[in-house]
């Protein structure tokens, strides 16, 4: 699956609201270290895992970073993507090697037994998630270049 280029948003929903013109379509405000984002959530929206968003639920958001947005305040982005995360947890999305190091060369992951690797589905996938766009949750890193963490979670874009 061949990705856009995705720039990423995380916080905290404050609210959740009807989109106005459309019943399919929500409208979800964060609050983030620099203020509040809004992010639409449309059919179109792969949400992790199917989650119910509500109020007080940590998420990022991911969207197209050439896509046009409007110049409104706060900012509002087609989510493409939406990550449910717990506590201290990061997300990032990105095409990684088969060596499983990132294109842009921010990350390295080491797999270990509790990994879960799955597709988008829930599917458990058995191969090497090398050669593909990945979904990959983690907590903390190692200083060296480029980072290594090995991840609790990787959805593998096909």
């Amino acid at each position: 699956m061949k990705l856009p280029t995705l720039l990423s948003v995380s916080g905290t929903i404050v609210t959740v609201t009807q989109h106005s013109s459309e019943c399919c379509s929500h409208v979800i405000s964060l609050r983030t270290m620099n203020g509040i984002v809004n992010l639409t959530v449309s059919k179109d929206t792969y949400v992790v895992d199917s989650a119910r968003l509500r109020v007080g639920m940590r998420i990022t958001g991911f969207y197209n970073a050439n896509a046009p947005v409007p110049l409104i305040f706060p900012p509002q982005y087609q989510a493409l993507i939406i990550v449910p995360t717990i506590g201290q947890e990061q997300v990032v999305i990105g095409y990684f090697n088969e060596n499983l190091v990132c294109s842009d060369p921010s990350l390295k992951l080491n797999l270990d037994t509790d990994t879960s690797v799955v597709t988008p589905n829930g599917q458990r996938y058995h191969c090497n998630p090398g050669g593909n766009t990945l979904l990959v949750y983690y907590r903390t890193t190692t200083k060296s270049l480029p980072p290594q963490t090995s991840p609790r979670k990787i959805i593998v874009f096909c």
